[in-house]
């Protein structure tokens, strides 16, 4: 039989975005002992979320609501808006996927930054778009070059974090709002806010959806500790969220995802905890790349970068000698930030674990 693709997908390459822990335990048959690279929140959720879950596992035989109804109403409730400007979906990756397919033909060009979170770009080519990227400045996405470029290239689409991954810098709320401002009319900014939590006070913009061409991700995955269970949303002017009921997957977000992002969102209390402990965390990252002389990124986010001190070549060495040694870590994919390597908060041991295996492995490398 010979099937017939589509003709994009023969221009496709067969790799994915990330390559998971789970694909390299079972490449070196064993177990990672510390898995800080996918920045997931090792705290984990609230444990209301925990007792929420055995409360209602017996109803997973259910499909989860297709309209969200509970959820957009107390998400809406907590970021003072309506529910007629936000959507759920799965996750900010599956919200993408949604926005691309909304706004992408072949050939249409999207700008991002180049290093910036590859996902997004996995999209983008898979709806035939065009990627034109600008590099980092200063280990910061260069939100003027961004603009810049969007205009030069008539952007569809133009896609920023903030805060940043891979490096965890970040940008003030009043450069942001002067970017959205200077932005060509008909290019649509996608603001990915998955960290915002973390980030300090006057990071993120006051709501205001009557901008028509600012969508702004954020989720459930990295704060409230829910990564496996993909669960995001989208804000933005009501005429664009209700675009998003012509493509969605209606189904896409399970019975018990909504159980826990709902039960997650109403225990605030919980939130202002462990966002205490991220940050203790992120303080005893810099203190270890301190103690090993290297030198590290300021982070608004649940992980770090730490600059390796080379180039690359160097910083690769070491992430593999690292999990070699039971340490899960990623690195940046493009010169001059893939002189870092990244690292997730998490608790107090599996730092100290993380501290003294870079210090050996470093010793082993000099």
């Amino acid at each position: 039989m010979q099937y017939r693709f589509a003709p994009l997908l023969e221009e496709l390459p067969s790799s994915v975005p990330f390559v998971g822990p789970e694909h390299l335990e079972r490449e070196s048959d064993a177990i990672f002992l510390a898995r800080l690279g996918a920045n997931e929140n090792l705290f984990g959720p609230s444990p209301k979320v925990i007792d929420e879950l055995r409360r209602n596992a017996s109803g997973s035989w259910k499909y989860g609501d297709p309209e969200f109804s509970e959820l957009r109403v107390l998400l809406a409730a907590h970021l003072g808006i309506t529910e007629e400007e936000l959507i759920v979906g799965e996750g900010i990756d599956g919200l993408l996927s949604y926005i691309c397919r909304m706004f992408i033909e072949p050939n249409d060009c999207v700008v991002t930054s180049e290093g910036a979170y590859p996902t997004f770009n996995f999209h983008v080519r898979g709806y035939g778009g065009e990627l034109s990227q600008v590099p980092y400045s200063s280990d910061h996405e260069d939100l003027q070059g961004l603009i810049q470029e969007s205009k030069n290239t008539n952007a569809k689409l133009m896609y920023v974090s903030n805060p940043d991954n891979p490096m965890g810098t970040w940008w003030e709320e009043s450069v942001l709002l002067e970017t959205i401002e200077s932005l060509p009319s008909e290019t649509i900014m996608i603001l990915d806010e998955a960290y915002g939590e973390f980030a300090p006070v006057g990071t993120a913009l006051p709501i205001d959806t009557s901008r028509r061409n600012l969508i702004r991700l954020r989720t459930f995955s990295k704060a409230y500790g829910l990564a496996g269970m993909r669960v995001g949303y989208a804000i933005a002017n009501p005429d664009l969220i209700s675009q998003f009921e012509k493509i969605r997957n209606h189904f896409g977000v399970g019975y018990l995802s909504q159980v826990a992002a709902k039960a997650a969102l109403l225990d605030q209390e919980y939130l202002r905890i462990m966002l205490a402990e991220i940050e203790q965390s992120r303080q005893s990252i810099y203190s270890i790349a301190e103690e090993n002389s290297l030198l590290w990124i300021d982070s608004a986010t649940n992980f770090v970068a730490i600059d390796c001190g080379h180039d690359g070549l160097f910083a690769r060495k070491i992430l593999h000698r690292l999990q070699d040694n039971g340490i899960f870590v990623r690195m940046p994919g493009v010169a001059p930030l893939d002189r870092c390597i990244r690292v997730t908060c998490g608790p107090p041991e599996q730092m100290e674990l993380f501290g003294e295996v870079l210090t050996k492995v470093l010793a082993e490398e000099s």
